[in-house]
C-alpha cells in the first residue's frame, strides 16, 4: 500500500495528477487495499507494460472513424482511404478496419469473420520476441508468431497480441 500511494505522490509533484485525482486515487487505493491484499498473484513472467492497441473490425471503417474522431476527437492516422485507419487516443492506437481479409489464424483455426467486433488487443511488454517465445512455450501456449509479436487465445478465446520491447 505504502508503494501505491508513495507512486501517487510522485506523480502529484510531477504534475502528472491533480489535487482531485490525488485524492481519489488515494481513496480507491485505500478502500480497496484489503480486497486486493486476499487476491493471489502469479508472478508476471513476460510483463506488459501498456496496451498498444486494439483492433475494431466495422461493417462502415469511414462511418466509424468520423463518428470517433468527430464527437471524441480522435486524431486519425494511417488512412488508407479504403478500408481502414488508426484512430490515436492517450497514446494508444484504435485500429479501425472493414477488411474482409480472414481474421489470423492462431492454433491453426481461423476465427469466422463477422463484423462489428474487436479483432484483438496488442500488449507491448518489455521481453524479447525469444524470451516471449520461451515463456509461451514454458506455458504450452499455443501462438501465431508475426514479425515482432506473438498472437495467443486468452482462456475465452478473444485474440490477444504479445509485442516484443521496441
Amino acid at each position: 500500500m505504502e508503494q501505491i500511494i508513495a507512486g501517487l505522490l510522485r506523480k502529484f509533484e510531477e504534475g502528472k495528477l491533480d489535487r482531485r485525482q490525488l485524492i481519489r486515487s488515494i481513496t480507491t487505493a485505500v478502500a480497496g487495499g484489503a480486497v486486493i491484499a486476499e487476491v493471489p498473484v502469479q508472478a508476471a513472467t513476460i510483463g506488459a507494460t501498456r496496451i498498444n492497441h486494439i483492433a475494431y473490425r466495422v461493417s462502415d471503417y469511414k462511418k466509424t472513424r468520423d463518428f470517433y474522431s468527430g464527437l471524441l476527437g480522435m486524431k486519425v492516422e494511417h488512412d488508407d482511404g479504403k478500408e481502414k485507419c488508426s484512430l490515436v487516443v492517450g497514446g494508444m492506437e484504435i485500429h479501425v478496419s472493414a477488411s474482409k481479409e480472414p481474421l489470423h489464424a492462431v492454433d491453426g483455426k481461423v476465427n469466422p469473420l463477422r463484423t462489428p467486433y474487436v479483432d484483438h488487443i496488442d500488449f507491448d511488454t518489455e521481453q524479447s520476441k525469444d524470451a516471449i517465445a520461451a515463456e509461451l512455450g514454458r506455458r504450452g501456449i499455443k501462438s501465431a508468431p508475426t514479425k515482432a509479436s506473438f498472437r495467443i487465445k486468452d482462456p475465452d478465446g478473444y485474440d490477444i497480441t504479445l509485442s516484443g520491447k521496441r
